[in-house]
């Protein structure tokens, strides 16, 4: 650990190359343009080779092959879909990003027939960096809330 002219402690090593503000912002700029274009394998590569990605829909996974199998399986389940970023939040190598997703559920996603329906959902994205890499990456959304709007998921009102 190196401490800087404040006296505040980092776990800056040696090895360890700080991806510069404008850098990761050029990332998400990238990481928007691949969405946009429902595109796995440009998602992926943005991912170490044993990124860990923890989510709501797909558990933990580890490593940028399941990390790009799992963005197929969603965007082959919702054709239509869209994210749209809220807020980026950018502290070093450590990222929070807000979003918006958007789609229709016409393939099937975890095993469940597709109905037909659209869902709409916040959530959130922190995303810790090293080289410029993604090494690990946690989902915060309402899966549950998702399954109810596409109609797999049935709640008794109170």
């Amino acid at each position: 650990m190196n401490s800087n002219d404040t006296g505040v402690v980092s776990k800056t090593s040696e090895t360890h190359a700080t991806t510069t503000r404008d850098e990761v912002a050029a990332l998400f700029v990238r990481r928007q343009e691949a969405y946009d274009d429902l595109d796995a394998t440009a998602l992926a590569a943005d991912y170490a080779e044993d990124a860990v990605v923890e989510s709501p829909t797909a558990g933990a996974h580890t490593g940028r092959s399941a990390v790009e199998a799992t963005f197929r399986a969603v965007f082959n389940a919702f054709l239509d879909m869209a994210v749209t970023s809220d807020d980026l939040i950018i502290d070093g190598d450590r990222v929070a990003q807000a979003m918006t997703v958007t789609g229709t559920h016409v393939g099937e996603f975890l095993g469940l027939a597709p109905t037909g329906k659209r869902f709409r959902l916040r959530a959130v994205f922190v995303y810790e960096l090293r080289n410029g890499k993604i090494v690990r990456e946690r989902r915060i959304y309402d899966f549950t809330g998702m399954l109810m709007q596409i109609g797999v998921l049935k709640a008794k009102p109170i």
